[in-house]
Order: structure tokens, then sequence, then C-alpha cells
């Protein structure tokens, strides 16, 4: 195994997360390396979320890395509820700080992304996988690495940001007593789809339905995200072209509402509805990124953006740390995300409540269904209520 050059932080993972902490660090003059197990074709190609909160757009935009999202992204602030007593929608752009999202798929934020890195000079090893962490106590970490070719290398870092998810390697470097972990399964299941269509409405649509939920999501002017709650352990393939779309139209109650326009289905994946976060999310020389920090549900579209809430903090404390300064900012990195962590998990808990009733006739979940309408009656007469959800709709 050959030892490689040493660098001041090594970034592990080329996802938003990874991409804008080395674009920040790069921009505050600060040495980066970062390494990503997959092929650049496969990381840029990539279909995940694409709703940009406004916090997420301003920092992408103070640091020169929204030329794409302006050129290309549409700007959303209505969301519609769909129930069996009919539609309600929300300006929430109007509500609450009169914040809006900026719609633009995460595969084009990350070649964007991407290409600015490098064309800052930027190291980034694409075919590398971090294999393990050492040193992490010590006054530098090392990472054993395979590189495109199977050889192992060696390199060096002050510091290590782990940005490689939740199954990655840096959540496996943090010794077992020193981090809590928090879990919980929501028990819920959805379909994911990305269909070749344009969208069929204005606003985000969330279904709300006896059969389970249906959301429609729009992505690009010829894709559209939908999602349908189905089975736990449903195997995606076995929902055929003409069961995706009926059940949408009916669940969609596109009768009463309007026909949807289909298109063929790009892609098809079930998502378990999982949340979990590590307290802290640093150790040593190691800092948590994004999904490696924990994991939240899609249900209000949180990920991305806490991605990069998480990376500007830690990239002014590295900046400050590796620049001379105390280090105060850097060893408070937990403690300044995890309450903005927690507030979007709370939010995220809400919306899975709000948007999925339990099945069956017992008592039980006939009071939790009655419940269910409550929650959307007052989402829909509410103004205080309304502005609440538009601040956390929106807000990190």
């Amino acid at each position: 195994m050959t030892s490689q050059q040493s660098t001041a932080v090594l970034i592990i993972g080329a996802g938003p997360a990874g991409l804008v902490l080395g674009n920040l660090l790069l921009a505050a003059g600060v040495d980066c390396t970062v390494v990503e197990r997959q092929s650049r074709a496969h990381v840029e190609q990539r279909a995940r979320a694409g709703f940009l909160a406004a916090h997420t757009v301003r920092v992408l935009t103070e640091h020169g890395l929204a030329d794409g999202l302006h050129m290309y992204g549409q700007q959303h602030d209505i969301c519609a509820f769909r129930t069996d007593s009919g539609e309600f929608q929300l300006a929430y752009g109007a509500l609450g700080r009169g914040e809006v999202h900026t719609v633009y798929p995460q595969q084009d934020l990350v070649r964007d992304l991407v290409a600015e890195f490098l064309a800052r000079g930027g190291d980034l090893r694409f075919d590398t996988a971090a294999l393990r962490i050492d040193g992490l106590d010590g006054d530098s970490a090392s990472v054993t690495v395979r590189t495109p070719d199977g050889s192992e290398r060696l390199l060096h870092a002050r510091y290590v940001a782990g940005c490689d998810g939740q199954h990655g390697i840096s959540r496996s470097a943090v010794p077992a007593g020193a981090v809590r972990h928090y879990r919980r399964d929501h028990g819920v299941s959805w379909l994911a789809l990305l269909a070749a269509a344009p969208q069929s409405m204005a606003a985000v649509a969330y279904a709300v339905h006896q059969d389970g939920f249906a959301g429609h999501m729009a992505r690009s002017p010829e894709v559209t995200r939908y999602y349908l709650q189905c089975d736990a352990g449903t195997d995606p393939g076995s929902w055929t072209h003409d069961r995706i779309w009926a059940e949408l139209h009916h669940r969609m109650r596109a009768d009463r509402h309007g026909p949807l326009r289909e298109g063929g289905i790009l892609e098809r994946r079930v998502v378990d509805m999982r949340s979990d976060v590590l307290d802290p999310i640093q150790y040593g020389r190691l800092f948590l990124v994004g999904d490696a920090a924990g994991l939240i549900s899609p249900s209000a579209a949180k990920g991305a953006n806490l991605a990069v809430m998480e990376s500007e903090i830690l990239a002014r404390g590295l900046a400050d740390r590796l620049g001379g300064g105390d280090g105060q900012l850097l060893a408070r990195y937990s403690a300044d995300c995890l309450p903005r962590i927690w507030r979007a998990q709370e939010f995220s808990h809400w919306m899975i409540n709000l948007l999925h009733g339990p099945s069956g006739d017992d008592d039980e979940a006939v009071f939790l269904r009655a419940l269910q309408r409550a929650r959307l009656e007052s989402l829909r007469d509410s103004r205080r209520h309304q502005d609440h959800f538009a601040e956390n709709y929106v807000g990190i």
C-alpha cells in the first residue's frame, strides 16, 4: 500500500453535501480532496431530491454555485391537499416568512457542483472507494482508499468530512460508545416514480386516500416525480405501467380534479419511511454531513437542504480552524447543527402523520383517522396553522 500526499480536509462522498463543502473550502483557500466510490457518470445522473429551500438557494448563490438553478430552476410556492372532502391549496409563498422552493433536479445541481469544483482546481477522484478511516484521535487522520486500478492507497488529512450517506464508511468509523443513535421506522413505504411526463398541475399535490397516499411533485418541464404508498417489501417491478397510472388516477381523484398527463416510467423504487439521527455528529477529526449525520424521510423534502446547511456550517468552522482560529466554531459543529436537524425531523414526522392514516376499522384506527381529518381541516382553515406550516415547509 502506497502513501499518497496529505491534504487539509479529505471529503468522502461527492453528493450535494461533499461537493458544496468542497467548493466552500476552496473558496476559503482551504486545500481539500474529494473521493467518491461511484463513477462521474453515475453521480451526475443519479435522480434524487429536487426541492431546494430558500436558505439553500442563498448559500449556493452567495458562493457562486447557483448559475444553473437560476437559469433553469422553477420557483414553486403552492401546494395542494386532496381528500374525500375536496381539494384546498396553500399559497405558502405568501405565508410565514414569504419563502418559496426552487425546483432543480439534484443530478443537475451535482453536475454544476462537480464542474465548478474542478474549474476551481479541486482534487476530485471518482471510482475511489474509502475502505477504512484511522487516526481520528490523533494529530492527523488517514483514509485507506481503493483506486480505479484496484490498488490501495493511504491518504492523510488534518480532518475528514464523512459525506458518504447512511451506509458509508464514515458512520462505521465512529466508536459505538461515542455516539447516541436515535432511530424510528415510521411503518410507511412509498413507491417512488419518475415519469417522462409534464406536470399535471401547477402545485405540489398530496392526496390523502383510504387506499394509500399519492403525491405529485414537479421536477422539470419533461419529468414529474410521483409517489404511491405501498406495502413494505414490495417488488417495484410488480407495478406495471398500466397499474401505476390507474392507481395514480384513482388516489389523486382524477375523476374530480382532472386527468393526469401520462408518460413512460423512467424509474421505480421502494422507499421506506425511516429516520435516524446521530448525536454528536462529530468525533475527533471526523465530521458527519448529510445522510451520514442523520437520515430523514422524504415526506418534507429536507434531506438535501439539511446537507447544504451542515456543509456551510462545517466549512466555516474548518476554514476558521485551519486559518489559525481558536477552533471554537469547529468544536460547535454538532451543537449548531443538531437543533435544526431535530426541527426538520419533527416537521417530517408531522407530515407523515398528516398524509398517512391507518387502515382497518378497529377503534384505534378510526380514532387516528379522525385526528388526521382534524389536522387537515385546521391546516385548511387556520391562518396561524398555515403560517406555521409555511415556515417549516420551506425553512431549515
